[in-house]
């Protein structure tokens, strides 16, 4: 608690315990993890306050003991009687000169989950006792819906729907889409358990018996936030069939990739080019005998006949 000075232990002993069995003023608070909050405790009968005749005391109890979160010592000196709220709990005192002995927290955790009791003497009387009750609280993530592969022949599906990250223990629902009704609790099991973060992550599997369109939804509650988180099936279902889709044309693109011509198109594309070749050939060796022929005259039909020879006599 430091150096500075406190009540005697004895007498804060018995104050501290029957301040339990004291009238107390009662309230709720709810924060969520990771913000801040301010736990009131307020003297409202009067409006100035000399503190170093103050003790003021914020405390919880740990396993059934009283344990000190933070106090402001008859000489006006704040402390910390516990250490995970050494840089976590404030009091102002400005603010308690005036009467408001209220707590600020930093960073809440789920730990913080508590009763914080406020406790005010001034010349051994108690002035001020409050009681806090702080409820913490975390947003679930979405639920994600799965279901591992099956085939047409089996009977019954598996689904698994998980979710993390959630404070309180969540409440855990299958609903049939097709009516909203719930499903049998006997058809699920589900697992929740505690993250490194002191968060909950829930994991629920249900086994249903096969049907037509069948459509199933998940949902994740949080009581405290008053929040219902749910996903349908036919998003997973939705999502193995395009990537069976996706996969069916991947296969086929490696089977027949577009920049490989089919092996029709190959055939044809052989016999075009020997039909080519084999007509170049017989071009050339036409034009080779061509020009090995002699050339012949073509004198007419007089040719053949011998001149007449012209005489003086008949």
């Amino acid at each position: 608690m430091g150096a500075a000075p406190l009540l005697p232990p004895l007498l804060l002993r018995l104050l501290l315990l029957s301040s339990l069995q004291a009238d107390t003023q009662e309230t709720t608070v709810r924060a969520m993890v990771g913000s801040d909050v301010e736990l009131s405790c307020i003297h409202t009968t009067e409006e100035d306050f000399d503190l170093n005749q103050l003790y003021v005391y914020w405390q919880i109890s740990v396993s059934g003991t009283p344990t000190i979160v933070t106090y402001l010592s008859e000489n006006s000196t704040v402390g910390h009687g516990n250490n995970q709220y050494k840089d976590r709990a404030q009091m102002s005192l400005d603010r308690m000169k005036l009467g408001d002995f209220s707590l600020h927290l930093h960073n809440i955790t789920p730990q913080d989950e508590q009763e914080f009791n406020c406790l005010v003497i001034r010349n051994f009387e108690k002035i001020v006792n409050t009681v806090v009750t702080l409820h913490v609280a975390a947003n679930y993530s979405m639920p994600v819906v799965s279901i591992p592969s099956s085939t047409p022949q089996d009977e019954e599906l598996t689904f698994t729907c998980t979710s993390k990250d959630g404070y309180p223990e969540p409440k855990v629902y299958w609903i049939n889409k097709t009516d909203n009704s719930l499903l049998d609790e006997a058809l699920q099991n589900s697992t929740v358990s505690l993250n490194p973060r002191g968060l909950y992550d829930v994991v629920s599997v249900l086994r249903i018996r096969r049907v037509p369109n069948m459509n199933v939804g998940c949902c994740i509650e949080n009581v405290l936030l008053h929040q219902n988180l749910t996903v349908s099936s036919q998003t997973a279902l939705a999502s193995e069939a395009n990537a069976s889709v996706t996969e069916h044309n991947t296969n086929d693109t490696l089977k027949n990739p577009a920049h490989t011509p089919p092996e029709n198109s190959r055939t044809g594309l052989t016999v075009l080019i020997v039909l080519g070749v084999a007509a170049v050939v017989v071009a050339v060796v036409f034009l080779w005998f061509k020009g090995r022929c002699p050339r012949w005259n073509y004198a007419g039909a007089h040719a053949s006949r011998p001149e007449l020879e012209q005489t003086d006599h008949v």
